[in-house]
């Protein structure tokens, strides 16, 4: 898959943070840089030297969420005609050697949350399941060492 995969919430979200720091956080610090600058020495002006470096960093972050959108190819899970593999969007439950099991959610890297269980489309386990049916049994390379997983259902949003 080219690109950076993301879903429709996904973009949304990548979008609704842009705005947010674009319209509404920047414009604030902002204001409270001018008024820190009018009240004469900069040097020993802590709102004006924290504001000064939260400018840098509001920029750098509208910076990286500009290309990241850029970037971004928008694909909507509930539109996925292969069903029966594991592809971008889907949920997939797994179980390793010890029948421990776990459901995911494969999303775009830029809207992973493991605490959620919704896993990067680059994440490790992510790459080794890509294509994977269900019964189909995947070796996969973890920081503790390798693992086989066996694919025990697949299933998709509504559309």
């Amino acid at each position: 898959m080219d690109g950076n995969p993301i879903t429709p919430a996904g973009m949304a979200a990548l979008r609704a943070r842009y705005e947010q720091l674009l319209h509404t956080d920047r414009p604030a610090i902002v204001e409270v840089v001018r008024w820190a600058a009018g009240n004469g020495d900069r040097s020993e002006n802590g709102d004006y030297i924290y504001g000064r470096k939260r400018l840098r960093e509001i920029d750098r972050e509208l910076g990286h969420l500009a290309k990241r959108m850029a970037a971004a190819r928008v694909i909507d899970p509930a539109r996925q005609s292969e069903r029966d593999r594991v592809l971008f969007g889907c949920s997939v439950e797994i179980a390793d050697d010890d029948d421990n099991r776990r459901t995911l959610t494969l999303v775009g890297d830029d809207e992973q949350d493991a605490g959620l269980s919704k896993i990067g489309w680059s994440a490790p386990i992510v790459r080794a399941l890509r294509g994977a049916k269900v019964g189909d049994v995947r070796r996969v390379a973890l920081p503790g060492g390798e693992k086989n997983w066996e694919v025990l259902a697949i299933s998709w949003p509504d559309a």
